[in-house]
């Protein structure tokens, strides 16, 4: 944001201004203090103050950083704006009554199944826990009356009892007690024979397909237990499983367990070692460790730059912004904005497709972003909005010769949609094709956010996620501490917490070029140095220590090319140099 000095006042006047100020603002403060209270359901698109509070899926939630609510920014997903309520429900203190009748309706060698009657509650019953003993057994909705417990010892006693709650957190007291049995053994207690030969047939940066030689049984085998490590990665009936959702360039370890109807479990197969491929970077040539940097399609007080004359550290030039086709829903739109066509004397469409012509002459990749601050594209229908969408920007990549694009939406997304409508567009441009994406710090707190779902569906063709490090607030780091931004320890704790789920060599740090190119979160360019370094090699930390080193770790972008220019480019000069020495 720009800033401005303020003109000089008489101190009669400054003190006469400041009386009246302050006197607004109590008496702004005490309503306000008074009604930031129950804001009801939650719901995106609403604006949350602090210590507001908010219903979802039956537990209170408490405002913790005023903020407008996204899909994708559920209470349970964004720990550092909501905080759960203990025992919260809106003064609601009144627990359900005691669930009656406490049955068993059957038994197996291996299970027990117990009914019990409704209970009731002042507002509503919204689940039942079921206890076996002191441990909790399993919970069930406040519609569903039964429960079944598996995985018992055959001819064992158990004993029951279950407990109301609502959604206010009240429990009920325990009911009566009741016992239950399980059955003798299974007649057949034979296991089947190990699964022989376990091989593999197929390989990606992300999955492993896996083969092995039928087990044999007295009676019949009914499926495999596929493990990876000694965790059950997925069941199957057939000889043959894929598993997916695995990182590139990874050794795993792989066996198979056969079993029966009776429940028996053969020896494991012979264990077998698989590495990933590496992950595909996008875009052919980009090197190992990238820069990215935004080229402004506006005029703002940043300095105006033709994109030939972007400096050669910049890997990866994003053209910003592509805007939404009103009268096409899905479409896109980009031409060379009017304001800094004249600030520029002159430049031209076609002036912007020779630059990037000398670009690629260079190594250098450019591409088109959609999103921005404010921008949105309208995918929320599949059809027409897909088709619209692939169609405008393979116009847009062909006309002007963009190399792929970037997904900078920070209002929310379709990710069915997104994701069919950039795979169709990565089909149509081909293997070259670049592709970015530049969450906020938010949409990166959670593995189930809209942007980890988006990476999860196409990290095959993902160049580098650069998550923006800056008007943050404070956000949670992988050891659940919520570290203020504008530091070493931000960039580096909450990189290492999004590394549980994204690959090192997709993900880069963003960052603002100057202080005035964004509201905060600035760092000097060699603190961005250093929390590369922290990463990559685990040394020259601040306080924060990442839980591993990650040597290929992607690199960093900037917002914007235009303001880096305004401080003589002194993040690319600063940051590209230390880059280039990674191995």
């Amino acid at each position: 944001m720009m800033k401005h000095a303020s003109s000089p006042h008489q101190a009669f006047t400054r003190r006469l201004l400041f009386l009246v100020l302050a006197l607004s603002l109590l008496l702004t403060f005490i309503p306000a203090a008074a009604t930031a209270a129950d804001r009801g359901t939650w719901a995106p698109n609403v604006s949350y103050a602090v210590n507001d509070t908010v219903t979802y899926n039956g537990t209170t939630y408490k405002c913790i950083q005023s903020h407008t609510s996204l899909t994708g920014w559920e209470p349970p997903v964004v720990p550092a704006l909501w905080s759960p309520v203990q025992g919260g429900g809106g003064g609601d203190t009144s627990a359900p009554t005691v669930p009656g009748n406490v049955r068993v309706t059957s038994t197996t060698s291996s299970s027990v199944t117990i009914a019990w009657n409704a209970s009731t509650d002042n507002v509503g019953v919204t689940g039942y826990d079921v206890y076996r003993g002191s441990a909790l057994a399993g919970s069930t909705n406040g519609s569903t009356l039964t429960f079944t417990n598996t995985g018992l010892n055959a001819n064992t006693s158990y004993s029951y009892t279950v407990k109301a709650k609502d959604a206010a957190g009240n429990a009920s007291a325990a009911s009566t007690a009741v016992s239950a049995t399980t059955s003798a053994p299974a007649a057949d207690q034979t296991a089947p024979s190990a699964p022989a030969s376990l091989r593999s047939t197929a390989t990606s940066s992300t999955s492993v397909s896996l083969a092995w030689n039928a087990a044999t049984d007295n009676v019949g085998v009914t499926g495999y237990d596929v493990y990876r490590g000694t965790t059950l990665a997925l069941s199957v009936t057939g000889t043959a499983a894929t598993v997916t959702g695995l990182t590139a360039s990874t050794a795993y370890s792989f066996t198979v367990k056969a079993k029966d109807a009776a429940g028996n479990v053969s020896a494991a197969s012979n264990t077998l070692s698989v590495t990933t491929s590496p992950a595909s970077t996008g875009g052919g040539s980009l090197p190992k460790h990238t820069l990215t940097g935004y080229w402004q399609n506006f005029v703002n007080g940043a300095t105006n730059v033709k994109l030939g004359d972007v400096p050669s550290e910049y890997d990866i030039i994003v053209v910003s912004f592509a805007e939404m086709d009103s009268a096409k829903p899905g479409g896109v739109t980009f031409s060379v904005d009017s304001g800094l066509s004249s600030a520029l004397g002159g430049y031209t469409n076609a002036n912007l497709i020779n630059d990037i012509s000398q670009k690629h002459a260079q190594g250098k990749k450019v591409i088109l972003s959609v999103g921005g601050e404010k921008g949105n594209i309208n995918l929320n229908n599949a059809s027409p909005n897909v088709t619209n969408f692939v169609d405008s920007m393979y116009g847009l990549i062909t006309q002007f010769g963009f190399d792929g694009i970037d997904i900078d939406l920070e209002n929310g997304m379709n990710v069915a949609n997104l994701t069919s409508a950039v795979r169709q567009l990565q089909q149509k441009v081909g293997s070259g094709f670049v592709l970015t994406m530049a969450p906020q710090t938010i949409d990166m707190q959670n593995a189930n956010t809209s942007y980890m779902q988006l990476y999860n569906n196409l990290k095959d063709i993902t160049s580098v996620i650069n998550v923006q490090y800056y008007n943050s607030g404070c956000m949670l780091g992988r050891d659940g501490k919520c570290y203020s931004q504008g530091t070493v320890d931000f960039l580096t704790a909450l990189s290492d917490l999004t590394l549980q789920w994204v690959a090192p060599s997709q993900l880069g740090i963003g960052v603002p070029a100057t202080t005035s190119a964004a509201g905060g979160g600035y760092v000097a360019p060699a603190v961005v140095n250093q929390a590369v370094k922290c990463l990559a090699t685990g040394s020259d930390c601040g306080t924060y220590k990442p839980v591993a080193k990650y040597p290929d770790f992607r690199g960093a972008m900037t917002w914007s090319i235009n303001w880096d220019a305004s401080s003589s480019y002194l993040l690319a000069r600063t940051v590209k140099p230390y880059l280039a020495t990674l191995p």
